[in-house]
C-alpha cells in the first residue's frame, strides 16, 4: 500500500465520524421546535454548553492535554474557538427561535463550508480540490433551494442574518482547529474548554432570564441537547476534523440541514418541488466530497 493510499484510508475514516456529529446537530433546531419551550434562547444555549462542556471534559480531558493548551502559539487561537462558539449558540438559537428549524438551519449551513473553505485557504493550511468545489456549489445549490420562496417556511430577515452569522462562527471554529493543532495544543481538550468557555460567556444571558427553564420540557431540551449534540457530538467531530480537514469537514456537515429537513416532514413541515430537488442536491454533494481520496483535501500546501 502507497503512502498516497495510506493518507486517503485515514481521510476516509474520519468521514463517519464527521458525518455522526453533523446528523447529532441536525437535531437541535427540530428539537427546539417540538420543546415549545417559554425559557430565552441564550438561557437554553447557557446551559447547553455548561452542562456539555462539563460532561465533556470529563470523558476526554486529561492534564497533559490542557497543558498543551498554555503553549503561547496556541492560546490566541483557543481564545477564537471560545469566542466563535459563544457566538454560534446565541446567533443559532435565536434564529431557530424567530424563523424555524428547518430554514435557521439551511441558512446556517449553507454558509458554514464556502466559509470554512476560504478560511482554511487563506491560513495555508489546505488546498481545496476540484471534488471539493464541485460538492460544495452542488451542496449549497440544494440550500439555496431550501431557501427558495414557496417551500413553507417562514422567512424572518432578522432570523436569517444571524442563522448566516451562526454558520460564519462555526467556519471559523473548524478553520481554527488546524493551527491549533499544529502549534501543538491537544484538539481533544480544546474542544470541551472552548464549549465551557463560551458557556461562562453565555451565562449572563440565563442569570437575567432563567425563567422556564425548570419545566420538564425545557429540562429534557437542554439535557439533550447538553449530552447529545454536545459531548457526543463535539466527541465525534473532534475525533474526525483531524483526518478529512477543515473544508471537507465544513461540507460534510451539511448533513445537518439535511437531518434537519427530514424532522422536519415528523413536525409537520411539507416541502415543495424545490425543496425537494434542493435535498436531492445536498445528499449528492455530501456523497462527492465524502469519496476517498477526492473530496479530502490534501493537507497543508504552500501556495
Amino acid at each position: 500500500m502507497t503512502i498516497e493510499e495510506v493518507r486517503a484510508r485515514r481521510r476516509t475514516g474520519g468521514v463517519p465520524q464527521v458525518l455522526g456529529a453533523a446528523v447529532l446537530w441536525g437535531t437541535v433546531g427540530p428539537a427546539q421546535v417540538l420543546a415549545a419551550s417559554t425559557a430565552a434562547p441564550a438561557a437554553i444555549g447557557a446551559g447547553r454548553m455548561l452542562l456539555g462542556g462539563l460532561v465533556l471534559a470529563l470523558c476526554t480531558v486529561r492534564p497533559k492535554g490542557l497543558r498543551t493548551l498554555a503553549r503561547p502559539g496556541v492560546r490566541r487561537w483557543l481564545l477564537l474557538s471560545v469566542l466563535v462558539t459563544a457566538a454560534f449558540q446565541l446567533c443559532f438559537l435565536e434564529a431557530v427561535d424567530r424563523t424555524g428549524a428547518a430554514l435557521a438551519t439551511a441558512a446556517a449551513f449553507g454558509t458554514t463550508p464556502v466559509a470554512a473553505g476560504l478560511c482554511a485557504r487563506a491560513l495555508g493550511t489546505e488546498r481545496l480540490t476540484p471534488a471539493w468545489w464541485r460538492g460544495t456549489a452542488l451542496a449549497v445549490a440544494g440550500i439555496a433551494l431550501l431557501l427558495a420562496p414557496g417551500g413553507g417556511a417562514r422567512a424572518d430577515l432578522t432570523g436569517v442574518l444571524l442563522a448566516v452569522a451562526a454558520g460564519v462562527s462555526f467556519a471559523v471554529y473548524i478553520a481554527a482547529t488546524g493551527p491549533l493543532t499544529r502549534h501543538g495544543g491537544d484538539p481533544s481538550a480544546a474542544a470541551p474548554v472552548s464549549v465551557l468557555g463560551a458557556g461562562l460567556l453565555v451565562l449572563p444571558a440565563l442569570l437575567a432570564a432563567p425563567e422556564g427553564l425548570a419545566t420538564p420540557r425545557t429540562a429534557a431540551l437542554v439535557a439533550w441537547l447538553a449530552l447529545g449534540t454536545t459531548a457526543l457530538g463535539y466527541l465525534l467531530f473532534t475525533r474526525g476534523v483531524g483526518r478529512v480537514g477543515a473544508a471537507t469537514a465544513a461540507t460534510l456537515s451539511l448533513a445537518e440541514p439535511l437531518v434537519a429537513a427530514l424532522l422536519g416532514l415528523l413536525l409537520g413541515e411539507r416541502p415543495g418541488p424545490a425543496a425537494v430537488l434542493g435535498l436531492a442536491l445536498l445528499l449528492g454533494g455530501l456523497v462527492l466530497v465524502s469519496r476517498p481520496g477526492r473530496g479530502a483535501p490534501r493537507g497543508p500546501q504552500r501556495s
